[in-house]
């Protein structure tokens, strides 16, 4: 049963540990696209990515992958589409790139040993050495290779980009680029690196305190917020529907604000990707 296409569909998804709770996340990754999934640490990433991979169990809610549900005996065989990329490499320690090869073309139908040699090339990683003598760096690209060599349709990146320098990075997503340009390709990645999802991601959701504050297209995000620098007097007269979250500071305040909600008498400041979110998660959201 294909719910429409989305890569990766959840619908109203909850889930709790101790004090901690994911409540009704509802995100979604339209085939094709790329999807940059941000919040603070402990805000849920990871948990939500797990879900998605049914490493842990939802308590209630729906999620497709692929097109197939995930609590389902078919997503076994749909995990052979999935490329994960976890913020700790999880390979052994003594294994070299070369037997790496050899365990995954026993995992994967599709492996192809050809393209993971060539990443190997690519990413300047000895294929004799032994993963323990990999830098945090080079465990990132060696994880990313295994992803992107047994034809995966979709990947699910989380952190991918952590601990990398930034020519490094630039390389990395110039990879997960190319690798959309596949209508069929898609990808969800978190990162707190902001400005490396601005390069890449066509929307963007954010969860903060275990709920989906929004997801929106990276453009839309752009086009739609700004912030105005205001005293609190002025503050007073936004409309209300106007203000999405605001910071107060002796000397006055800052606000996101719906651009076209308010009066053109106000100065907007010129505001990146990176500074409009951090405002919604900092800066306590108004409902």
């Amino acid at each position: 049963r294909i719910m429409g296409l989305n890569a990766i569909e959840m619908r109203n998804v909850s889930k709790s540990y101790g004090k901690f709770s994911l409540q009704n996340v509802n995100l979604t990754v339209p085939m094709g696209s790329i999807v940059g999934f941000v919040g603070e640490n402990g805000a849920g990433k990871t948990t939500t990515i797990k879900l998605i991979m049914d490493a842990v169990g939802r308590e209630s809610g729906e999620i497709t992958v692929l097109g197939v549900d995930n609590g389902s005996e078919d997503f076994m065989r749909c995990k052979q589409d999935i490329g994960v990329v976890l913020d700790e490499a999880n390979f052994s320690e003594i294994l070299t790139p070369k037997q790496i090869n050899g365990i995954m073309q026993l995992t994967y139908n599709n492996w192809d040993k050809k393209v993971f040699f060539d990443y190997l090339k690519q990413f300047d990683l000895p294929p004799k050495n032994a993963f323990k003598t990999f830098s945090r760096g080079m465990k990132m690209k060696l994880s990313i290779a295994v992803a992107l060599s047994h034809k995966a349709k979709l990947l699910i990146l989380d952190e991918a980009t952590g601990g990398l320098d930034p020519v490094v990075r630039e390389e990395i997503l110039d990879v997960f680029l190319e690798f959309t340009r596949n209508p069929n390709h898609s990808i969800l990645i978190s990162s707190h690196i902001v400005s490396d999802l601005e390069k890449i991601c066509d929307y963007i959701a954010c969860v903060h305190q275990g709920k989906l504050l929004f997801m929106e297209g990276k453009d839309d995000i752009l086009e739609k917020y700004g912030i105005v620098k205001l005293s609190k007097q002025e503050l007073n007269s936004l409309p209300e529907t106007s203000v999405k979250a605001v910071r107060e500071s002796t000397y006055g305040a800052e606000a996101l604000v719906v651009k076209d909600k308010i009066s053109p008498a106000f100065t907007l400041e010129r505001s990146t990707l990176e500074e409009i979110i951090l405002f919604l998660i900092s800066g306590g959201v108004k409902k």
